[in-house]
Parts: C-alpha cells; sequence; structure tokens
C-alpha cells in the first residue's frame, strides 16, 4: 500500500468566537440537564436515565473545555503581542 500524499496544501485552521462558542454549549447541556431533572422519575421507569447524565456530562466536560480555549486564547494573545512573534524578512 503506497503512502497517501496530499494533492494540496491543508488550509489555514478557521478562528473565530471558539470561546464564546464552547461557552454556549456548555451552557445549552446544562440547561438541558435542568429541564429534564423534574421528569427524573418517568427517565427512570423507562429506562432512559442516561438521557439525563449524558446532558450533565456534556455541561461538566463543556466547563473544562471552556477552561481549555481561555487558556489557549490567552497563550495566543500573548503570543501575537510578543516582539519574537513578528517574523523578520530575509533578504
Amino acid at each position: 500500500m503506497a503512502k497517501w500524499t496530499p494533492r494540496h496544501e491543508a488550509p489555514e485552521p478557521l478562528e473565530g468566537p471558539v470561546v464564546a462558542t464552547i461557552t454556549g454549549g456548555t451552557v445549552i447541556w446544562f440547561v438541558l440537564f435542568l429541564v429534564q431533572l423534574p421528569f427524573y422519575g418517568w427517565f427512570d421507569d423507562h429506562g432512559h436515565t442516561w438521557w439525563l447524565w449524558t446532558c450533565l456530562a456534556g455541561g461538566g466536560l463543556g466547563l473544562i473545555g471552556v477552561w481549555y480555549v481561555r487558556k489557549r486564547d490567552a497563550a495566543l494573545k500573548r503570543a501575537a503581542a510578543s516582539p519574537e512573534a513578528t517574523p523578520e524578512a530575509s533578504a
């Protein structure tokens, strides 16, 4: 089997409001958990309690994601502000 070689260069990664996106998703997971919580009995009777715990796990993992992307965003801003970040033109 031959090694795969790309036919063109990979595009630059898209940068957008990553912190806001992850925070919004985390909030949605927690809201879904809270909305389903009053119906715990129904979920338990029908064997669907995993729906509830999936929402809670999504919110918890989202908190880790928010922490991660905030650190990443701060590191990118620090790197962009440092004087070594500007590449010198080689002649």
